[in-house]
């Protein structure tokens, strides 16, 4: 009960601290039970179990402050979900899995770090992807996230920022809801392969909600710390390349 409580509390502070900046704390997650050596059949089912909840708060948030677009989010959404179900019911060798989030973890270290640098824009991006380029980048990134349990908001929401079609809020907001629509996506496609969640879910889901809540709203109406960001990317670089070199 130590340790599940404990690991509540790691949960707790990725949970406030990337709901923060729209995501739902995937990678945070999975860098988390890397470092304490949790199974890898354990890590994804949790990862996108508490991603459902801690995007579901986010995005009720940022909705609420108007940073949400519907009309750019569909199109990302069309594409993602069916691939991430795909994504979702597929069993990888345990090494060949480490490699891929350890991956996803080092480009969301590289992300947090770089994305505070490249832009302090709020508002909405310089120009509107075509519905081709939406729909590729979104079955991509879906695919991507289902596979490894991540729920692809690191992958998102840095396209969105490089190629200029969102500003850092609107980033998170759309980042946000795709996180929670790939996710239900990816956990059904995981138990409808009969899989099922880890027990201790509900100290866990109590754990994410408080931190996502109060991160949620913090981020929703001001900027975060560059610390912050600097902190979370020291940290998943570490566990990433802890996936991918051990």
């Amino acid at each position: 009960m130590h340790d599940i409580a404990l690991t509540g509390i790691y949960f707790f502070i990725i949970a406030l601290m990337y709901s923060t900046v729209g995501h739902a704390g995937a990678s945070g997650y999975l860098a988390t039970m890397a470092l304490l050596s949790f199974a890898p059949e354990v890590m994804k089912p949790t990862a996108l179990a508490l991603n459902v909840v801690v995007a579901t708060v986010t995005s009720i948030q940022f909705y609420r402050a108007g940073h949400f677009s519907w009309r750019m989010f569909w199109p990302f959404a069309v594409a993602s979900v069916p691939m991430a179900f795909i994504g979702g019911g597929l069993t990888v060798h345990t090494t060949l899995y480490k490699v891929l989030v350890g991956m996803a973890l080092l480009f969301a270290a590289v992300h947090i770090v770089v994305r505070y640098r490249a832009t302090r824009d709020e508002g909405p991006g310089e120009s509107r992807p075509g519905l081709p380029a939406s729909l590729a980048v979104g079955a991509v990134i879906g695919f991507a996230s289902g596979l490894t349990g991540v729920g692809g908001g690191i992958f998102l929401s840095p396209v969105l920022i490089m190629l200029r079609w969102a500003g850092l809020r609107q980033a998170a907001a759309l980042s946000a809801m795709f996180i929670l629509v790939n996710s239900l996506s990816g956990l059904a496609g995981h138990l409808q392969k009969g899989g099922s969640v880890p027990d201790h879910m509900g100290i866990w889901t109590l754990a994410v909600i408080s931190g996502g809540l109060i991160g949620s709203t913090l981020g929703a109406t001001r900027l975060n710390s560059p610390v912050l960001r600097y902190t979370l990317g020291a940290i998943l670089l570490m566990a990433g390349m802890k996936m991918v070199v051990i």
